[in-house]
C-alpha cells in the first residue's frame, strides 16, 4: 500500500482542509503514516499569514526536501503555496508540487500526476493554484473528530479591507458554503462522535452575504442545533465587529447547544489606530454590543485579540487600548505584535514602531490582562461546569469547559490517579482558579454518557 504523510501548519481553517485531503487520499487507497521516512507522498499544508509562519513553512519544506528519497513526492499545499509559490520554488528546489488554497480537492489528481510522471507542464514541478478550472463539490466527507471536538468551516475568503491582513490576496473574497452542505457535514461529524463543533471562517458573521443572504448565520446555527443529533456544544469563532446582530445574540441565548462564548477579534481599542487599520473604529458600538451580549448571556465568556505596535501607534493610543481592555473586562485575550506583510497597505506605512517597543507593549498588555483573567476565573469557583476531556497528564485529567476554545484558551485540570475517558463530558466542581486555568473535582457517578 502506498502511504502519505500530512503535516498541517497554521490555523484551524487549514486543519479542516487537511482533513478533507486526508479523506480523499484514504478513499483512493493510500494509507496514512506519522513517519515521513516511511511515506511515498509528503504533503505540507502551509501557512503564509505572517512572516514568522512563512519562515516556519519554508523550514519544514526544506527539511523534508533535504531528506527526500528519489521516489518520494513533496507537495506544498495551502496558503503559502497560493501566496508565495515562486518563493517556495526558489528556496525549496526539491518541492514537486504546489497546491493552492482552493485546489485541495485535487490532491489525488496532483499526487497521481506526479507519481506517474505525467506533469503536463513537462517540468519537474506541477502547480495547481488559483481558482479551480472546474466547479468543485461543496464538501468532502472527512474524519475530523479529535477528542470529541471538530471544526466546521462555513466559508472561505474575506471581504474586509483590513490594512494589516494579507488573507484576501491569496484566499480571495468571501465564498460561503451552501447552507444544506454545512448542516449535512455537522450531522455527519456529530454521528462520528463530535460532542463539540467549532464554527470557523475568516469572518463567520459575514456568512451568506456573498449569496445575497446577509445575517443568515443565526438560521444556520439554529439548523445545526436542531439537526446534529448528540451534539452538546456549538462554539462560534471569529465574529467581526459590527456584524454581531441582535438576531445572532437572540439565537445564542435561545439555543442551549450554542455555548455562551464568543470570539470577537477587535484588534485595537483606540479609534485613531483602528481607522489606520481600516477596522470599525466605534468603541461605543463595542461596549453597547458587549452589554447586549452579557445581558442576554449572563455566563458569557468573551474572547478577543489585539495587535500592538501598528504603524503610528503612539503611547497615548496604546494607553487607550489599555483603558479599553480594563473597561470591557475580557475573559480571554490574545495579543500579537504587528508584523509588516508584503502586499498589504500597512507594510510600508510611515512611523513604523520599533520591534523592542512592540514587544514591550505586548508584555504590558498581557500583564494588564492577567488580574482581569484571574478575577473572571475566580468567579467560576464553586460552580459545576461540564468539561470535555482531552487527555491525561501528570496525575491530572485535562479538558475544557464551555469557556475555553481549543489551543487558544485555558484548561480545566481534574486531579486523580485514574484517567477519565478522552472525548467524554463530565461535570466538574471548580475548586480553585489560576490566571488562565481552572482546577476542579470530578463527580464520577454523574459522568454524562
Amino acid at each position: 500500500m502506498l502511504t502519505y504523510y500530512l503535516l498541517t501548519l497554521g490555523c484551524p481553517k487549514n486543519q479542516v482542509d487537511s482533513e478533507g485531503m486526508a479523506m480523499l487520499m484514504l478513499q483512493r487507497g493510500y494509507g496514512s503514516t506519522a513517519n515521513p521516512d516511511q511515506a511515498d507522498v509528503l504533503i505540507v499544508n502551509t501557512c503564509g499569514f505572517l512572516e514568522a509562519a512563512k519562515e516556519e513553512s519554508i523550514a519544514v519544506l526544506r527539511d523534508l526536501g533535504k531528506h527526500k528519497r528519489h521516489n518520494q513526492v513533496l507537495i506544498a499545499a495551502g496558503c503559502l503555496a497560493q501566496r508565495n509559490g515562486a518563493e517556495i520554488v526558489r528556496r525549496v528546489p526539491r518541492v514537486d508540487g504546489l497546491l493552492g488554497t482552493r485546489r485541495w480537492l485535487e490532491i489525488v489528481q496532483m499526487v497521481e500526476t506526479l507519481r506517474g510522471g505525467r506533469n503536463r507542464r513537462g517540468q519537474g514541478r506541477y502547480e495547481l493554484v488559483g481558482d479551480p478550472e472546474i466547479p468543485q463539490p461543496d464538501a468532502t466527507p472527512r474524519p475530523g473528530v479529535v477528542a470529541g471536538s471538530a471544526y466546521l468551516k462555513i466559508s472561505d475568503g474575506c471581504n474586509a479591507p483590513c490594512a494589516f491582513c494579507s488573507i484576501p490576496s491569496f484566499k480571495g473574497g468571501l465564498r460561503s458554503r451552501p447552507f444544506a452542505g454545512i448542516v449535512a457535514e455537522a450531522e455527519a461529524l456529530a454521528a462520528a462522535g463530535a460532542r463539540e463543533l467549532i464554527v470557523i471562517a475568516q469572518d463567520s458573521t459575514d456568512y451568506g452575504r456573498d449569496r445575497g443572504e446577509a445575517n443568515s448565520l443565526p438560521a444556520l446555527l439554529n439548523a445545526i442545533c436542531n439537526r446534529a443529533a448528540g451534539l452538546r456544544w456549538l462554539r462560534l469563532m471569529y465574529a467581526y465587529p459590527g456584524h454581531v446582530s441582535d438576531e445572532l445574540i437572540e439565537m445564542m441565548a435561545s439555543q442551549r447547544t450554542i455555548v455562551p462564548y464568543l470570539d470577537m477579534p477587535l484588534q485595537h481599542g483606540h479609534p485613531d489606530t483602528l481607522a489606520r487599520m481600516k477596522r470599525p473604529s466605534s468603541s461605543q458600538w463595542v461596549t453597547k454590543t458587549v452589554g447586549k451580549l452579557r445581558s442576554a448571556l449572563p455566563d458569557l465568556a468573551l474572547r478577543s485579540t489585539f495587535i500592538v505596535g501598528f504603524p503610528g501607534e503612539t503611547e497615548a493610543e496604546f494607553q487607550g487600548l489599555l483603558d479599553f481592555v480594563h473597561e470591557v473586562q475580557f475573559d480571554k485575550l490574545g495579543v500579537f505584535t504587528f508584523s509588516p506583510e508584503p502586499g498589504t497597505p500597512a507594510f510600508d506605512m510611515p512611523n513604523q514602531v520599533p520591534a523592542a517597543l512592540k514587544e514591550e507593549r505586548r508584555q504590558r498588555l498581557m500583564t494588564a490582562q492577567q488580574p482581569i483573567s484571574l478575577a473572571r476565573n475566580q468567579a467560576q469557583v464553586g460552580r459545576v461546569l461540564d468539561v470535555l476531556i482531552e487527555g491525561f497528564d501528570n496525575g491530572y485529567s485535562v479538558g475544557r469547559s464551555y469557556r475555553d476554545a481549543p489551543e487558544v484558551d485555558g484548561l480545566v485540570l481534574v486531579p486523580g490517579a485514574r484517567p477519565h475517558p478522552v472525548g467524554e463530558m463530565l461535570p466538574v466542581r471548580i475548586n480553585s482558579a489560576l490566571e488562565y486555568d481552572l482546577v476542579g473535582e470530578a463527580f464520577a457517578e454523574l459522568v454524562l454518557r
